[in-house]
Parts: structure tokens; sequence; C-alpha cells
């Protein structure tokens, strides 16, 4: 079997950041995923699933109702190492331009101040008590330090 794409970056020396993680195209649309990785690989430690949660229900709720993009995102969750997450859209995107709406999630997150996180009520979520409000928001105010107001280039390309 091939190796898939994302086995194929150095994690070693892959940084927080905002990444194209790969463009694929069904039908005569392009889907760009995205890198969003918040801890060092395999240097850091991991997120714990209860922030990760919390992080995906404030994401994808910020995500989905934007007002420019809300309709474009297809896909909104955590990957699998706990090192970060996945954005999904419909379009040809870069990293670069879709900056201001990830610091814009990652903002809203940092500042939620709200009674209940979105769409964690039993009736709604299959684990509705698994979620972290203090280390969501302190991780989404350590990524936006790490990012910065215009991330460097090294943040927003893969290493070779």
């Amino acid at each position: 079997m091939e190796t898939i794409a994302s086995f194929t970056i150095d994690h070693i020396r892959l940084l927080p950041g905002l990444y194209v993680s790969r463009k694929d195209k069904i039908g005569e649309e392009t889907i760009t995923t995205f890198d969003i990785r918040m801890t060092a690989p395999n240097r850091e430690p991991v997120m714990n699933t209860t922030e990760m949660h919390t992080i995906e229900h404030l994401g994808a709720t910020y995500l989905r109702n934007d007002p420019v993009y809300g309709a474009q995102i297809v896909y909104f969750g955590p990957m699998g190492c706990r090192t970060g997450f996945y954005l999904v859209m419909g379009g040809d995107r870069s990293s670069r331009a879709v900056w201001s709406l990830v610091k814009g999630m990652f903002e809203f997150i940092r500042d939620f101040d709200g009674e209940e996180i979105p769409g964690a009520r039993p009736e709604q979520c299959g684990n509705y008590l698994d979620q972290n409000l203090g280390m969501a928001k302190y991780l989404a105010n350590r990524y936006l330090s790490v990012m910065g107001e215009e991330p460097a280039e090294e943040r927003l390309v893969y290493p070779e």
C-alpha cells in the first residue's frame, strides 16, 4: 500500500501552525483540508480529550455560523494523535487566506463566557460531560500567542 500524504510530513520538525494538508477534486469542486496543529508533535504533551471536545464544540459552532465561510465548512474535528484539528472547506484555499477565520475561531473559544457549551446536553452529544472549558480557553490563547497577528511562513507551510 502507498503511504498516505499526511504520514510523509516530518513530524519531528513540525511546529504548531496552520497548514494546507491536502487539496482534493470532487467533480469541479476543490476541497481543502487544513492541519491546525496546536502542539509540536512528539515534543510537547498532547491535548486531553476533554479540552479537545470543548474546542470541537465551540470551534464547529463558530465556523458554521461565520457569515462569509459558514456554508463552505465541510468538517472541523480532532486529530487522532491529539496534537490538533482538521478543518475541511470547500474551495481552493491557502493557509494565509483562512488565517483570519481560524484566528477568529480561537478568539471566540478564548473569550467564550456563555452559560453552557453549545451542543453539550445529553440529547445533543454522545459524551456531553466530557468537556473542559478552562483548558480549551488556555489552549486557544496559547495557539494565538504562538501564531501571532501575522504568522511566520514556517507556521503556514509544512517543513520539507
